[in-house]
């Protein structure tokens, strides 16, 4: 099996700011929603644990796996899609024809950087390229794995495997702490 997870709570995620490949740890919600998921999946059984080395992924992976003996790796791969520039922007939305909010809005049209922030086609090449390498042959295998991640680019692994179309990209969105079962 394959499951996937929304790190915890940051304070960048209380003030909607985007965060991105930003490094903000979980705050004292994010730790203790973290501490509920290690209670609420404990019986899942996993062989191992595939992580995002960014710290909000990292704190989340080691409280929900505490004592539990299952290995974490980390891979680059798995870090957040880059907002570039608007990393740190509060509130977007509320910003009149802030570019990076097509992104969001209107993903089918995303089609070139805003910013310095990553693309769908190289988010989609590295995810992909960590589903092909890493977890296709896992799964062969029959191992149970959990990848711990993020907002879009859980999404983006979600996504490959459901077969969505990139209009749907933010259709399937996994609140903090929430488990999903995928394959």
């Amino acid at each position: 099996m394959l499951y996937i997870i929304r790190h915890g709570l940051t304070d960048w995620n209380v003030l909607h700011k985007l965060q991105g490949r930003t490094d903000i740890p979980l705050n004292e919600s994010g730790r203790q929603m973290a501490e509920e998921a290690a209670a609420e999946y404990r019986d899942i059984p996993l062989d191992l644990c595939y992580c995002s080395p960014l710290v909000r992924a990292k704190e989340t992976a080691e409280i929900l796996l505490r004592g539990r003996n299952i290995p974490i790796r980390y891979d680059d791969r798995l870090r957040e899609m880059s907002f570039g520039d608007y990393e740190g922007v509060e509130n977007s939305f509320s910003i009149p024809d802030c570019p990076i909010n097509v992104l969001f809005k209107n993903p089918e049209k995303y089609t070139e950087s805003v910013g310095g922030a990553e693309t769908f086609e190289e988010l989609f090449a590295r995810t992909g390229e960590f589903l092909q390498e890493v977890i296709d042959p896992l799964m062969s295998e029959g191992k149970d794995v959990l990848i711990v991640g993020h907002g879009a680019m859980n999404l983006s692994i979600i996504g490959r495997i459901r077969n969505l179309p990139i209009s749907e990209f933010w259709s399937s969105r996994i609140e903090n702490c929430k488990m999903m079962r995928l394959i």
